[in-house]
């Protein structure tokens, strides 16, 4: 049996290396949220599936991608009225005031410091959740 509210969201993972995506992927399953999750390597990649995909509501985005970098990537989304609307958290390894900055100022909605952990995703989670979106989660086996 699975709690939800309202439609399960799709979401897009947005990371290029393969070590952090099993872990968030991991980081996922251990926080027992059962959402679709599309993987995106790179920045162009992840505009081309936005475009191309009928319905992403949140994507999980790392600032650190070959060729178009992260930031670009939420530049552009911002810039596109098609996309400007979609939750954006940004991932990254690397603490840094101007990024967390810029982030903000490009909208962000959140912001999530690499390893990612179950309770920092699911405090995330819960307040993207909070902006009328839908994660499914498993309850604890009894």
């Amino acid at each position: 049996m699975t709690n939800s509210i309202g439609n399960l969201a799709n979401i897009l993972l947005v990371e290029d290396s393969p070590a952090d995506r099993r872990l968030m992927e991991e980081v996922f399953r251990e926080a027992k949220v059962v959402n679709s999750i599309r993987h995106e390597e790179d920045g162009e990649g992840a505009l081309r599936a936005l475009r191309a995909n009928g319905r992403t509501d949140l994507v999980l985005l790392d600032l650190e991608l070959p060729g178009m970098d992260g930031r670009e990537v939420l530049e552009e989304m911002r810039g596109d009225p098609a996309l400007r609307q979609i939750p954006v958290v940004v991932l990254t390894g690397n603490v840094s005031e101007a990024d967390i900055g810029r982030s903000f100022d490009l909208e962000a909605s959140g912001y999530l410091t690499k390893p990612i952990t179950v309770k920092k995703l699911l405090r995330v989670l819960e307040d993207v959740r909070s902006l009328s979106m839908a994660f499914v989660v498993r309850p604890e086996d009894e």
